[in-house]
């Protein structure tokens, strides 16, 4: 199977976990694409909470009903990708300048699920790169702050300004994303509390204690992995 009918797959097995008159979390990005259009075909009675703009737009496409995350209350179920899936469902996301709203939809849901091909399964973690989302104003400095961070924890990278086409990615907050390239993340739990408690960071793409699932493609069928 290709990577794309892997994601499809996956996709397709996490939508069978839906059932009418849930809030339902949307993920963003070419994986959870494929969840949404599997769950639009089954015609549920639902609710989506997008979490991005192009989610968004995408579920509209498809005729599912959606709510902002503010009306939602509690959603029963979110499924999304994610761009690494370490030991314990340990996960970095972000490669779509999604991080912060998919986290907000994640930490407000009673299950979270993860769907990814095979290639974003492994038995390190880090490899990687892993967003940070920053705040534009001042964010060189911010971005001085994270090399600190790093140094004190040993890892030897670099957080890299997003660019594209010239310009630098925004999300759709308006913010910034950096890339660190830090090859491989000893202790995920010290970095993440260190990247939180910066000025001028946002949010960061480690999601951690987070998934509860991870439905995975393989060339063997769809593989179901726990914490």
């Amino acid at each position: 199977m290709s990577a794309d009918e892997q994601k499809r797959a996956a996709g397709e097995a996490a939508a069978g976990l839906a059932a009418s008159g849930m809030t339902v979390g949307l993920g963003t990005g070419s994986t959870a694409a494929w969840f949404v259009k599997a769950l639009a075909a089954r015609k549920l009675d639902i609710r989506g909470v997008p979490t991005s703009e192009a989610t968004a737009a995408l579920a509209r496409g498809l005729g599912i009903p959606l709510i902002a995350l503010d009306e939602a209350g509690a959603i029963d179920l979110t499924v999304d990708g994610a761009d690494e899936i370490g030991p314990g469902l340990a996960l970095i996301k972000g490669g779509g300048a999604a991080l912060l709203r998919e986290k907000l939809v994640w930490e407000a849901s009673e299950r979270c699920v993860v769907i990814a091909d095979a290639a974003k399964h492994g038995e390190g973690f880090g490899t990687f790169p892993l967003p940070v989302e920053i705040v534009a104003f001042g964010h060189g400095t911010t971005a001085g702050r994270i090399r600190t961070v790093l140094a004190d924890l040993a890892i030897a990278a670099a957080p890299r300004l997003r660019v594209k086409d010239g310009a630098p990615v925004q999300t759709d907050g308006g913010n910034l994303i950096y890339d660190i390239p830090c090859g491989a993340i000893p202790d995920p739990v010290a970095l993440a509390s260190g990247l939180k408690a910066i000025t001028g960071v946002v949010e960061h793409g480690l999601f951690l204690n987070l998934a509860e699932l991870a439905l995975i493609g393989t060339d063997d069928g769809v593989v179901s992995l726990h914490p």
